[in-house]
C-alpha cells in the first residue's frame, strides 16, 4: 500500500495501491494488483485499523494507474476490491 487518505466528502478512510507503468504494452497497472498483492495490502490495513483503534471507520481499497508514455495519464479506480470473508481486524 503506498498512501493511506481520507475521503472527506464520506469520511471514508482509503488505502491506495499506485501503480505507475511506463506505457501500457504490458498491461495495465491494475492487472498487477493480483490476489497476492491484495493480501498485503489487506494486511498492511488491518495493521492500520488496530493501530488506530477505530474498528468502525468505512474504508476501501483503490487503485491509481499511472502511464508515462505517450503521454502522461492517470486513472483512478476506486473501490478496485473487497475484503476477502472473512476477516478479522
Amino acid at each position: 500500500m503506498d498512501l493511506v487518505c481520507r475521503d472527506t466528502k464520506s469520511q471514508t478512510l482509503v488505502f491506495v495501491e499506485v501503480k505507475t507503468r511506463r506505457s501500457e504494452r504490458f498491461g495495465r497497472g491494475i492487472e498487477a494488483v493480483n490476489a497476492a498483492k491484495q493480501r498485503l495490502i489487506t494486511k498492511g490495513a488491518m495493521a492500520w485499523l488496530r493501530m488506530l483503534e477505530m474498528p468502525d471507520i468505512p474504508f476501501r481499497f483503490d487503485v491509481v494507474e499511472i502511464v508515462i508514455e505517450p503521454t502522461l495519464q492517470f486513472e483512478i479506480t476506486p473501490n478496485a476490491f473487497n475484503l476477502p470473508a472473512p476477516t478479522i481486524y
